[in-house]
């Protein structure tokens, strides 16, 4: 054999868009997806119209200039219109790259910026924010969702517009695209604050998948899947869209998650399948409490956050179907772990590591090497493995700080035993984890003390019974300054995404210091948590 063969990285090509179009070909006239509460043709979507939907909007993205490599923002809800437009990108060869829809201006502005977006799709929700930030940033972007009898008043084309107009023609197919080209970019906040922009690869993602249906999820063509998770995120796009379309099964999409709503949907619609966050485990057990009706689910799925014993416990009480933690990352594409359906539940755990990715606990003060423990011993939760980000965009530092010796760093600390059953003990930095969403004091600190009256402050997490963890601040205001706990929160809501701001603010004549002058923060979370 010619060794320039075997040195070549080969002409292997693969897209995350071909899991909706493979379904498309099998699968032609099953439901793809069902818009909950919705009537019309947009109630119900199936495999074949959806992709041909989703090659149209390619074509108009197309003839905008949009191609391999170019980055295009979404700011979309749980739609049918959030796969059409997720795949039309990527079916392009382009890169994803959604957005939390609580984003404000700002922050919208932030991503667009570090993403180099070259296009943003805004719905009409998201305009009043994302709109000025496209203009901010000098973004093209277009519209969808919106009214017709609003369009003259949005200087920004409708998507639904352009495609009805003929005047782009659909794509054929998908692009060749390398295995390890970028397919989505997911900012995450850091240590600083900063958020930034993790790059997972197209084999990343669709290895994640496939792995996922063989070992770890047990769904079939005919299953209904709970949409409700949201889109822009990681775990709502693997765990939910992409596995659901890889296998062909239908999904119940809800552009916001209500519990009454919910459960009526899931009844109504007859979900099999319950993939969510600990919160809406939660607000679920409430809502049947009340009065709402019950599905019957097949099982249901956890992650994001651990879930409390009892409320895992209640749940399969309640709903008469078996609970499965796992655990993830955006890093991770984002399953590093799961309770296996089909094998024996240990609550309290995040399961076993899925096929081909490595799990160990490492020393968490060995910040230059990965000094595996053993079994039994508390350390830091290190990953390898197909399923690994690319990097951080444009942040070769930061990398580097999480990504060592081919490991990557998650900042929790764990266990193993000699099962190899992990169970997550605690977070090893700063980061408050709440609803399942990352939050990161520095970038609510640097709100706060733009307030006239804030002298410094420091934001730490509390634990809730619920939320998981809740944001509280300590604050020290400038010598003869006023302010209420409320005027602060209200502050700082207004600046920042809902799940951000602090629920709870504590005035304190000082911080407590270290001898580095770093601000102690578990001495703040000691002395203000609910318990002490």
């Amino acid at each position: 054999m010619n060794d320039d063969v075997l040195r070549s990285s080969g002409n292997a090509t693969l897209s995350v868009a071909s899991i909706l179009a493979d379904a498309a070909w099998r699968y032609p006239d099953a439901t793809a997806v069902i818009w909950a509460g919705q009537t019309g043709p947009e109630s119900r979507v199936t495999y074949g119209d959806l992709w041909t939907q989703t090659k149209a909007i390619a074509g108009v993205l197309r003839d905008r200039g949009i191609g391999p490599g170019d980055r295009v923002a979404m700011l979309v809800p749980n739609v049918p219109m959030f796969p059409r437009v997720y795949y039309a990108v990527l079916s392009l060869g382009a890169v994803v790259v959604p957005i939390h829809l609580l984003f404000k201006n700002e922050e919208v502005q932030h991503v667009l910026r570090d993403s180099g977006a070259k296009l943003a799709v805004i719905a009409a929700p998201s305009l009043g924010e994302a709109l000025p930030a496209a203009a901010a940033t000098g973004v093209d972007a277009i519209s969808v969702l919106l009214p017709e009898a609003t369009r003259d008043l949005v200087p920004i084309p409708r998507l639904e517009d352009l495609v009805a107009s003929g005047e782009s023609a659909p794509i054929e197919r998908h692009v060749a695209t390398n295995p390890l080209a970028p397919a989505t970019l997911l900012y995450t906040s850091g240590t600083t604050g900063t958020p930034k922009g993790a790059v997972a690869s197209h084999l990343a993602i669709v290895e994640n998948v496939n792995v996922s249906l063989l070992d770890s999820f047990d769904m079939h063509h005919d299953d209904v899947v709970f949409g409700g998770l949201p889109l822009f995120h990681t775990f709502g796009q693997t765990c939910v869209l992409n596995t659901a379309f890889r296998r062909g099964a239908t999904i119940v999409l809800l552009p916001k998650f209500e519990p009454v709503a919910a459960l009526n949907a899931m009844v109504e619609h007859r979900v099999d399948i319950f993939t969510a966050v600990p919160t809406m485990y939660v607000a679920l057990l409430q809502a049947a409490a009340a009065g709402a009706p019950t599905p019957q689910l097949r099982y249901a799925i956890s992650g994001g956050a651990p879930l409390p014993l009892a409320v895992l416990e209640a749940f399969e009480e309640t709903f008469g179907a078996s609970v499965h933690e796992g655990y993830g990352l955006t890093e991770t594409s984002p399953v590093v772990s799961f309770n296996r359906v089909g094998e024996e539940i240990h609550p309290g755990t995040i399961g076993r590591r899925i096929w081909g990715v490595d799990v160990e606990i490492a020393d968490a003060d060995r910040e230059d090497a990965i000094v595996v423990l053993p079994r039994g011993e508390i350390g830091e939760l290190v990953v390898r493995g197909h399923n690994l980000f690319t990097g951080y965009l444009g942040k070769p530092d930061a990398t580097a700080a999480v990504v060592v010796d081919g490991w990557f760093r998650t900042g929790d600390l764990a266990t193993m035993d000699e099962d190899d059953l992990i169970t997550i003990v605690d977070r090893k930095k700063d980061m408050i984890l709440r609803n399942g969403y990352n939050v990161y004091p520095t970038e609510v600190e640097n709100v706060l003390v733009r307030h006239e009256a804030v002298q410094t402050a420091a934001v730490f997490g509390v634990p809730h019974e619920v939320h998981g963890q809740e944001i509280a601040a300590a604050v020290v205001l400038k010598q003869g300054a006023q302010a209420t706990e409320q005027e602060i929160i209200d502050f700082v809501k207004e600046r920042i995404a809902a799940y951000k701001f602090p629920r709870v603010v504590h005035f304190v004549p000082e911080l407590p210091l270290g001898p580095s002058g770093k601000v102690l923060k578990r001495e703040l979370t000691r002395e203000f948590s609910p318990q002490s």
